[in-house]
């Protein structure tokens, strides 16, 4: 079977992520064969402030994935993030008129178009148009109505949509660098596909990714999306507690938290030790104290995000963390004492090829953005979509050689 190239660049506030692999249209037949992480300028909460900067910062985050993969990043999966996202949900429906009354494809795609119809502001750019369910002559709960008989058929769909200034600024700065943009994907999205396992989609659960910038929150039920949502509260604001509070510089702050913070420190480690770093002292105590106070809050913030009140009843698998600051030490213990439901961290697994480095929370959305258009578009039509890539951009050299 002929692989297919793919890749994935995961522009965040902290880190620019690249990803290239390629596939046989599974997710068990990827193989990593490319990785570039590269510390983020130009962003903050997961938008480009300075086009420039960024624009580096990404350019050598592809250099080092094409470096240790051996061929040039052509095109890629693109993540969205940043508190302009906006998601609700919308209904469509459509009447069945043909004399068998039979759902086909092409209905699906029809009452997929009336539910986008929906009017989007011209500031505003639709990212996502998501069937959550399906309904045939009032019948509920049908997830997939194809091969079915009825009159009327209606969807309920998950529309996002991300502010059309800061969708233009991020691809403007991965065209900068000679990439095409296969997709956009809204972050939790992509995070989820990494991180969460069937079970916890069908039963309900909440997908948190604490990034440096923003957490993105994503909750799904029954097997679809739910609610998405991004908060601009995340590491960054932890680091710069601790920098205010202890008389630090942002840098040396956010190294000693990534080196001595724990968000729940036992009784043994809770004694107050004097931390020193580069000629600093800082009380361990007080360091262990600022944390916990902000990771208590943002938890918190993370469960007001839900349209439902009883959390319990709609997510019972709980909160998955995921995302750099995920790797807080305490930080499952603390959610599970605030929230009383099960939290665990979470990373991506089952990766094969040169993906040591990429089994980690921090990594969840560069992976998952590869996992989102294997497990949403057939590999048939990425390679497709490749073909027109790379026809496109042959047709365009040829015309400015001759002009």
């Amino acid at each position: 079977m002929k692989r297919t190239r793919i890749g994935a660049i995961d522009v965040g506030t902290t880190k620019v992520c690249t990803i290239m692999a390629d596939t046989d249209g599974s997710i068990g037949g990827t193989r990593i064969l490319g990785v570039g992480i590269v510390p983020s300028h130009g962003l903050q909460k997961g938008m480009v402030v300075n086009v420039n900067e960024a624009k580096e910062s990404i350019r050598d985050s592809i250099r080092k994935a094409e470096q240790v993969a051996g061929f040039k990043l052509e095109s890629a999966f693109i993540g969205v993030t940043g508190r302009h996202v906006v998601s609700s949900n919308n209904r469509g429906a459509i009447a069945i008129t043909r004399g068998d009354q039979l759902v086909r494809p092409t209905d699906l795609r029809r009452v997929l178009e009336v539910a986008k119809s929906v009017k989007v502001p011209g500031d505003r750019k639709l990212l996502h148009v998501i069937p959550r369910t399906y309904m045939v002559d009032g019948q509920e709960g049908v997830k997939n109505p194809i091969g079915m008989h009825g009159f009327r058929l209606d969807v309920e769909t998950h529309i996002i949509t991300a502010a059309v200034t800061s969708i233009q600024n991020l691809t403007k700065c991965i065209r900068g660098v000679g990439i095409e943009i296969d997709d956009l994907v809204l972050e939790p999205l992509a995070s989820a596909e990494s991180v969460l396992s069937d079970e916890e989609r069908q039963t309900g659960v909440i997908l948190a990714d604490i990034g440096g910038g923003t957490t993105d929150i994503a909750v799904f039920k029954d097997n679809t999306i739910y609610h998405t949502s991004v908060l601009p509260v995340a590491g960054h604001l932890i680091t710069r507690d601790i920098s205010v509070g202890m008389g630090l510089s942002f840098e040396l702050a956010e190294e000693m938290k990534k080196k001595y913070g724990n968000v729940m420190p036992n009784q043994e480690e809770a004694t107050d030790e004097t931390l020193t770093q580069d000629g600093h002292s800082v009380s361990y105590h007080d360091l262990s104290e600022i944390i916990r106070i902000r990771v208590d809050e943002l938890i918190r913030l993370i469960v007001l995000e839900l349209p439902h009140t009883d959390y319990a009843k709609l997510v019972p698998s709980g909160i998955v963390l995921t995302g750099g600051s995920a790797n807080l030490p305490g930080i499952a213990e603390l959610g599970m004492d605030v929230t009383h439901l099960p939290v665990r961290v979470g990373a991506p697994v089952n990766l094969y090829g040169v993906s040591d480095t990429l089994r980690d929370p921090a990594y969840a959305t560069g992976v998952g953005l590869l996992m989102w258009k294997l497990r949403n578009e057939d590999a048939n039509d990425i390679r497709e979509k490749q073909s027109d890539t790379g026809l496109r951009r042959f047709m365009s050299g040829f015309f400015r050689l001759f002009k």
